[in-house]
């Protein structure tokens, strides 16, 4: 009876203007700064949701710039183009993951804006590779135990398989390494550090393609011009060139069709991070109300707090 009280009479959702059409598509084009981010979220029943938000905003009041329901180019770029042209023309820049679909959006909709392409994106696509290069591993350890379980039940003999110097299996250190070779080897426990050690001993394969990794993030970090990025970069490059593990086609194919949009990044070190954040705070709110059953009422409340 309170939360039908609230909606109904005390809120002011029925008086809202914005009230028939939030479901679609809203827009507080005054909330429009220099620098914006843009990402996807989900509210509920697959409902996918484009996302811009001002990073001067910090999260908070004036944060929401635009909310558009779907994640298609057209829909979206007409849906921008209803803010008016010198507000679009202010934006210098503008963070977004790697989705080419985003690409086409903001150069459409901000055609002054420098596009930076997330460098956290760049460099999950990185751990990905490596992550499917364990499993392809553990996946082999897997097929190769399987046969000698089944040699040795013909011959009769009970199978025990081999052990490494902490006592487990391969298979095991693989499986187990897994958050290890996602983070840098500075935030390891004893354990995984001990583990570690074995599985780039047992598969120096994997030691390669962390140190690979281990690279890209420190020239991330360290703060390189422009033109020093792209040196770097450029040999890094090369060096997973030489590697010439399938793994990785996908990660040598993006930084060639984004490489531009990448260094972008070493301009004003910009991430999207705020829309990260933002997007953790929509889910944060979905999760405490249990789910979202009227779309509209849900984005008026949004509205409320950070538009």
């Amino acid at each position: 009876m309170l939360e039908y009280q609230y909606k109904e009479f005390t809120s002011g959702f029925r008086e809202w203007e914005y009230k028939d059409t939030a479901s679609d598509l809203i827009i507080f084009q005054n909330n429009i700064g220099p620098y914006l981010s843009m990402d996807e979220t989900c509210l509920s029943n697959g409902e996918v949701y484009t996302i811009l938000t001002n990073k001067d905003a910090k999260g908070r009041k004036g944060a929401l710039v635009a909310m558009i329901k779907g994640v298609k180019s057209e829909t979206v770029i007409d849906a921008l183009k209803t803010i008016t042209t010198t507000k679009r023309l202010s934006v210098k820049e503008i963070t977004i993951d790697l989705s080419p679909t985003m690409m086409l959006i903001s150069k459409k909709a901000f055609p002054n804006a420098s596009i930076v392409n997330d460098r956290f994106h760049v460099q999950k696509l990185v751990y990905d590779a490596i992550s499917e290069l364990r499993v392809g591993l553990r996946w082999e350890l897997i097929d190769k135990e399987n046969e000698l379980m089944k040699q040795a039940k013909i011959e009769g003999k009970a199978y025990k398989p081999a052990t490494c110097e902490n006592g487990e299996t391969k298979r095991q250190l693989l499986a187990r390494s897994r958050m290890a070779l996602m983070t840098n080897s500075s935030k390891w426990n004893n354990i995984q550090k001990s583990r570690t050690e074995l599985v780039f001993k047992e598969f120096p394969i994997l030691k390669q393609t962390y140190d690979i990794a281990i690279q890209l993030t420190a020239i991330f970090n360290k703060g390189h011009s422009k033109s020093v990025a792209f040196t770097k970069l450029a040999h890094w490059y090369e060096a997973v060139n030489k590697l010439n593990i399938n793994h990785f086609n996908s990660v040598v194919q993006t930084m060639q069709n984004y490489y531009g949009t990448i260094l972008n990044y070493f301009d004003r070190r910009a991430t999207n991070a705020s829309a990260e954040s933002f997007n953790a705070k929509i889910k944060a709110f979905r999760s405490q109300f249990r789910g979202v059953r009227d779309n509209a009422f849900f984005i008026f409340r949004l509205c409320k707090l950070f538009a």
